[in-house]
């Protein structure tokens, strides 16, 4: 059993913030592989399905994101599972938008939300780091994550939610290497084999060259008397 937990903070008001963009991925893998109805349990909501052959518990804490493990804590406990059953989806300012990078173990890089679950259940757990770039100053960190994202960001947000998904399987089967390659093929598919763009051909006709407009007969500028002279000639 492994339990997937998204980050975010809970509420209307942030639910399009790039700080929740956790809570986003877990909506998506519950949304395509038919998990049951969300419910409050462990200071947050969770749902249950199974992705390949494993049972998965998905939780998105409700606790705000400073408090995260608390509700971590409190459901790997239920389930008896260790920090090695939990992979954490979170916000990373570190990666360009679109990059997703799967890490086990290591620090919190200062992510409040990593930072608690580190207080909570240690930190040998695993974590996919979803790339939103950095305003470029620390003083911008807060108001940009939890400002929305742009509506020129929703085409690579959707990619990446729905690589994550098409990945979920082989992440829940320990298997992130599979999962990096369905992600991949979402935000970065492979090019054709000569790496160039076939031309578009005429939508008109297609296949057949379009037609040259017919050329006007050019003004006969010559007399009446030119004419008839040159008629007997």
């Amino acid at each position: 059993m492994k339990l997937f937990v998204g980050l975010g903070n809970p509420g209307a008001k942030y639910a399009h913030n790039r700080h929740n963009i956790g809570f986003m991925v877990l909506d998506r893998i519950a949304d395509d592989h038919g998990f049951g109805p969300w419910r409050a349990k462990f200071q947050g909501q969770v749902t249950e399905g199974r992705l390949g052959r494993d049972k998965v518990i998905l939780l998105k804490p409700e606790t705000f994101m400073n408090l995260s493990g608390q509700s971590v804590g409190e459901a790997m406990r239920f389930y008896k599972l260790t920090s090695a059953d939990v992979v954490v989806f979170h916000d990373e300012l570190d990666l360009a938008p679109g990059k997703v990078r799967v890490k086990s173990g290591g620090g919190h890089a200062g992510h409040n939300g990593l930072r608690s679950i580190h207080q909570h259940i240690g930190a040998e757990y695993d974590r996919v780091r979803l790339g939103i770039g950095h305003p470029g100053h620390k003083d911008r960190v807060a108001p940009y994550v939890l400002s929305d994202f742009a509506k020129a960001e929703q085409e690579w947000l959707d990619d990446v939610l729905r690589g994550c998904s098409d990945g979920a399987a082989a992440l829940a089967d320990d298997e992130p290497a599979k999962f990096s390659n369905a992600v991949a093929l979402r935000t970065a598919p492979p090019r054709s084999s000569t790496g160039t763009k076939p031309q578009k051909q005429d939508q008109t006709k297609p296949g057949k060259p379009q037609a040259k407009a017919p050329v006007a007969p050019a003004e006969d500028t010559r007399s009446p008397l030119q004419k008839l002279k040159d008629k007997f000639q």
